[in-house]
């Protein structure tokens, strides 16, 4: 089970104190995102997408969403499919990419697609919003 943490201001220590509060949560990977406003720790427990690829917080191409995410989207790869028909593509084989890609093609709503147990925190700094679901 990965560990999520974040706030509403730019603190490293205190972010780093937090996530490392979580490590046995997460012992496979960490990762932060940082900015004036916003503060996001992951520890990472590899389940489904073991390579370096599914690192978190992940980011969209361009960097105006910034995800961290615990959990498991049963039916991701039915959406997976469907985002493709989309012209969406995939750099990765987990949940993680396809929550994230899901965000772009359908917004908030995403979530009625998804068929599972998650946490995630998603930074959209183009609407200026974090997303807590």
């Amino acid at each position: 089970m990965c560990g999520i943490v974040g706030f509403n201001w730019h603190d490293p220590k205190r972010l780093e104190k937090m996530a490392e509060s979580l490590c046995h949560r997460g012992p496979d990977g960490k990762g932060e995102y940082l900015d004036p406003f916003v503060s996001l720790g992951h520890r990472r427990l590899s389940i489904i997408d073991l390579s370096s690829a599914g690192h978190q917080p992940m980011p969209n191409e361009d960097e105006t969403l910034w995800l961290i995410y615990n959990g498991e989207i049963y039916n991701y790869l039915e959406i997976k499919r469907e985002l493709e028909d989309l012209g969406h593509s995939f750099k990765t084989s987990g949940d993680t990419e396809v929550l994230l890609r899901a965000y772009e093609a359908w917004g908030s709503t995403c979530v009625e697609r998804f068929n599972g147990m998650w946490a995630f925190a998603l930074l959209d700094i183009k609407n200026q919003c974090v997303i807590l679901c």
